[in-house]
């Protein structure tokens, strides 16, 4: 993306309680636990994942995203993954976690951290596009400072069934 330092891209974050790390192989089973469960899943924009197969392909193309384009994260929390954060594709942002770390503040420190890192990297913006029935993405996003651009109806087509969209975006570095 025009304008970002690659001198200033990152291996590790520490934020609060979590770190952000690159991607791992071996980040696949938690990856797998989290993506084929119907819960973690039901505002992500495909199913659940039905075997470890998508999942390991979802994960191969997480670790070899051309780094001009993509800035992704796993999240993880006393030595162990829980989830991931960060952009699929620059300025897109993007995060989920394993059900067991819900509720515990673990996603707003990872997203302070990535905030940081993403201002220092000279990121005009982050944006995010979050089902309006997501309450809870809403809520950490617009306590991270984030504010609604627009919505928009039948903006994804998941598993058969159509979701709408909340656009959201975050200006790091306003001109």
């Amino acid at each position: 993306m025009e304008g970002l330092d690659p001198a200033t891209r990152q291996d590790r974050i520490e934020a609060g309680r979590v770190v952000l790390r690159r991607a791992r192989p071996d980040d696949l089973a938690m990856f797998h636990a989290a993506m084929s469960d119907p819960g973690v899943m039901r505002y992500w924009a495909t199913p659940p994942h039905p075997d470890l197969a998508m999942t390991e392909q979802w994960l191969a193309d997480m670790i070899a995203a051309d780094p001009l384009i993509s800035d992704d994260f796993v999240i993880e929390y006393q030595g162990q993954p829980i989830g991931k954060m960060g952009c699929w594709r620059l300025p897109e942002f993007g995060y989920l976690l394993h059900p067991a770390f819900h509720g515990q503040g673990l996603a707003s420190e990872a997203l302070a951290g990535l905030v940081h890192y993403m201002r220092r990297r000279g990121l005009p913006r982050l944006r995010a596009d979050v089902d309006p029935r997501n309450a809870a993405s809403l809520r950490l996003l617009e306590r991270a400072g984030f504010i609604e651009t627009g919505r928009a109806n039948r903006t994804w087509l998941v598993g058969g069934e159509w979701c709408d969209s909340v656009y959201l975006e975050l200006a790091l570095n306003p001109s």
